[in-house]
């Protein structure tokens, strides 16, 4: 699985997690350091790729498309270091990394990871 840091994920964790083997870009690899959030769920999507961000932004947009993939990791981490991002995104990948490759929407916090699965169903008023 690959997947794209969003600008706010420390550069350094792309570097560490593809030491680690995995298939890792960094949105200031690939000209996305300032793109508007529709345009990199475009890019991801189009390349096969789950993306990790801060930002709650992309899973309310990837929520609200009703699809069921990508998938996203939403990191809820104050002050994460390259080396503490890694980590976390190696911890993730094995323990949900087949959520991530089914389709889900999966938020880290401290001791704590909640997965959604794509696509999210609406609930009936």
């Amino acid at each position: 699985m690959r997947f794209f840091l969003d600008q706010g994920v420390p550069r350094r964790a792309a570097v560490l997690l593809r030491d680690a083997g995995l298939d890792v870009v960094h949105a200031s690899e690939q000209g996305l350091a300032a793109a508007d959030d529709r345009d990199i769920i475009a890019w991801y999507r189009d390349n096969g790729a789950a993306v990790v961000t801060l930002d709650a932004d992309f899973h309310a947009l990837i929520a609200l498309s009703g699809e069921a993939a990508p998938s996203a990791v939403r990191i809820r981490i104050e002050g994460l270091a390259g080396p503490e991002a890694e980590r976390v995104m190696a911890a993730v990948v094995e323990a949900r990394g087949d959520a991530l490759a089914a389709g889900a929407l999966i938020t880290v916090q401290r001791g704590r990871l909640r997965v959604h699965r794509l696509p999210i169903a609406r609930r009936a008023p």
